[in-house]
């Protein structure tokens, strides 16, 4: 453990990265994962057409290559994302928010038809129908799985670690490097970061879920 307390400055500077790569990458994820969402169950084919074609794109793709096609590929078409940190977080936020639109349309889907159709009755737009009547309906039941789609993004975050980002995973590498004889000891230092992660997220969600069930 004196390997740990020695290199806790590490660790911890690590793990600040890790949570800021999580952060800003869950809230663009969760942003542009609901407008797929909307898009998907929207009634112009274009924009559904379009958001199932994002969507089914990114779920089925690696996110290692994410990473190398906004790195290699898309420059050659003249886009040039920041690099580092804001690239790591361009490739999460994208990779993630195909799997946030599945988990709001699942909800979205979950929400009677009846009420959607009595919102057209009364004269509301599609915008309208979604916002104000479907979609807070549908949060309360995606709550849960939106934070186990957050949790993956947590650990997705140690992909940017073979992309120049020094967040948890690299710090930990850093410190096996340099101690080889106490390796698996340094990269249990970075499990146990991401648990401090992973847990509480996770009995979050089943406290939530357990709130939902019996709301229903």
């Amino acid at each position: 453990m004196d390997l740990i307390a020695d290199n806790l400055p590490a660790y911890l500077s690590g793990f600040l990265s890790t949570l800021r790569l999580t952060a800003y990458s869950g809230a663009i994820a969760l942003a542009l994962g609901t407008v797929l969402a909307a898009m998907r169950v929207s009634p112009v084919a274009p924009l559904r057409a379009l958001a199932v074609t994002y969507v089914e794109v990114l779920r089925n793709t690696p996110l290692t290559l994410v990473f190398f096609f906004l790195l290699f590929v898309a420059p050659q078409f003249g886009v040039l994302p920041p690099l580092g940190f804001w690239t790591a977080v361009i490739a999460l936020s994208a990779y993630t928010s195909a799997f946030v639109s599945e988990a709001v349309r699942s909800g979205i889907n979950a929400v009677p038809i009846g009420q959607a159709e009595a919102a057209r009755a009364i004269g509301l737009t599609f915008g309208q129908t979604l916002g104000l009547v479907v979609l807070p309906q549908a949060v309360r039941s995606v709550v849960p799985p939106l934070i186990n789609v957050l949790i993956a993004l947590a650990k997705n975050t140690s992909v940017a670690a073979g992309f120049a980002v020094v967040e948890l995973l690299a710090s930990g590498r850093r410190i096996a490097l340099a101690n080889p004889s106490e390796s698996m000891l340094a990269l249990a230092g970075v499990a146990v970061f991401y648990l401090v992660i992973t847990i509480p997220a996770g009995l979050l969600a089943g406290v939530l879920e357990r709130k939902v069930a019996f709301a229903r």
